[in-house]
């Protein structure tokens, strides 16, 4: 059951998708770094078998919010999980409640699908998420450090 508002994406809400991830990344500091196309989204989120699946908040027919989200794994309780990728709501329609509805349909997922976890990042900077996330009970991992391969690293290891 989907929240009031919230809704799987569709290929027509693409152009918004990733107006929004460009939006994020400039929120994030780093708007060079989103060179994402809507051929890449649309092969991502729309393949036969995807990569990612995401959900978008809607108001008066305009997509206001995304949360892109893909299945993780975890041996140990031998269980899939989410990993929340981006969430991301427009400025102007913050504090209404958006935020939360994404992550309970995420939860509700997990339920549903008998999933253990829900996860995502959140940049050390950003403390009015990291309030947020915890007012709902969402623990910080700080015992572990990301480690990310790309670029020439990534090329010399995988040629």
């Amino acid at each position: 059951m989907i929240t009031p508002g919230i809704r799987y994406a569709n290929r027509a809400d693409i152009p918004q998708i990733l107006q929004l991830i460009k939006d994020l990344a400039e929120y994030e500091r780093a708007p060079h770094e989103a060179v994402a196309t809507t051929e890449a989204i649309e092969k991502s989120l729309f393949s036969p078998i995807p990569a990612a699946f995401c959900h978008v908040a809607e108001v008066d027919g305009r997509v206001i919010g995304i949360s892109i989200w893909f299945l993780n794994y975890s041996t140990w309780l031998g269980k899939p999980g989410i990993y929340l990728e981006d969430l991301y709501v427009d400025p102007a329609y913050r504090s209404k409640g958006f935020g939360l509805a994404f992550l309970k349909e995420l939860a509700k997922i997990c339920l549903e699908r008998d999933y253990e976890r829900l996860q995502w990042w959140v940049l050390d900077w950003n403390q009015p998420s990291i309030e947020f996330y915890k007012s709902l009970g969402a623990e910080p991992m700080d015992e572990w450090t990301v480690y990310r391969m790309s670029g020439d690293a990534l090329k010399k290891l995988g040629s």
